[in-house]
């Protein structure tokens, strides 16, 4: 499937993202086909190599990283281990990261949240804004991620009402949402629940949105749709 995810991370010119569930094998492959690109992150069962990362890829011409850092989404951040009522293992990985041509800097997060977990949802949410403003509250931020919660879910206002952060779908005066984010594989798959989502703070300023439901003879390159903002500063 790689060929074909790299192909429309290029088409639609993606400049730093977040993966979920991707292995080290999967994400070398990944960025073997993206010249000029990096990733951070971790595999969340170690904190080394081991389990699915929640990787961040960023243009290297574009941003230089300043400093980067994990913890796991759990009452003990600081090593592998699941958090309240979670079924898995989870991580978030942050970078600090700078515009090389304004100087520009901002951090983004990236996580997957767990998907039995209820409680474990909430307090991630939680745990995220804490996270962000102890390592930075005057430092502009982005939160991406598979969330496994909707527009509708206390998990999601837990964020899109921080006050902090706000959804980028909400915020862009253009949207392109023909679909919810999660397809499992299938095409004809269709709803409205957007469970994979970006929140920005301020001074970030969204251009566009669009959940992208490219597909490639009637195959997916991945079981969630990508979510895209195009955002200025």
């Amino acid at each position: 499937r790689h060929p074909h995810l790299v192909q429309l991370i290029k088409f639609h010119g993606f400049d730093i993202f977040g993966t979920q569930e991707g292995f080290k094998h999967q994400l070398e492959d990944v960025k073997a086909k993206l010249p000029g690109f990096e990733y951070i992150g971790v595999g969340r069962e170690d904190g080394k190599e081991g389990g699915e990362f929640s990787a961040i890829f960023y243009n290297t011409q574009k941003f230089e990283l300043l400093k980067y850092d994990n913890f796991w989404l759990a009452e003990d951040t600081e090593k592998p281990n699941r958090g309240w009522d979670a079924g898995l293992v989870r991580v978030c990985t942050w970078g600090l990261f700078k515009d090389v041509r304004t100087g520009f800097q901002f951090f983004l997060f990236n996580a997957h949240f767990d998907h039995v977990g209820v409680e474990a949802r909430k307090e991630s949410a939680k745990l995220i804004i804490r996270k962000a403003h102890e390592l930075g509250s005057d430092t502009p931020m982005i939160i991406t991620g598979d969330f496994n919660v909707d527009q509708n879910s206390e998990g999601y206002h837990t964020l899109n009402n921080s006050g902090t952060v706000k959804d980028a779908y909400e915020l862009s005066p253009l949207k392109y949402a023909p679909n919810g984010t999660f397809n499992g594989f299938d095409t004809n798959r269709a709803s409205d629940s957007r469970i994979d989502h970006i929140f920005l703070s301020k001074p970030f300023h969204v251009v566009r949105y669009g959940i992208l439901t490219d597909n490639y003879q009637g195959k997916l390159p991945s079981d969630h749709y990508p979510v895209m903002a195009e955002v200025h500063y």
